[in-house]
């Protein structure tokens, strides 16, 4: 546990730039993905969008 805490911290962040932002503000190295969940999370869209595969 020491040898993880003692490394500097790295972060990949999907979603959130506001928690990208505050850890970058920190110094941390952190990479931004704008992911979001297809068809907006709504499961009947993602129904749809299924059949169209």
């Amino acid at each position: 546990m020491k040898k993880l805490l003692g490394k500097k911290l790295k972060v990949i962040d999907l979603g959130l730039e506001s928690f990208h932002d505050s850890l970058k503000e920190q110094g941390v190295d952190v990479l931004h993905v704008d992911w979001r969940p297809p068809a907006g999370g709504n499961k009947r869209l993602m129904e749809i969008l299924k059949k169209l595969k």
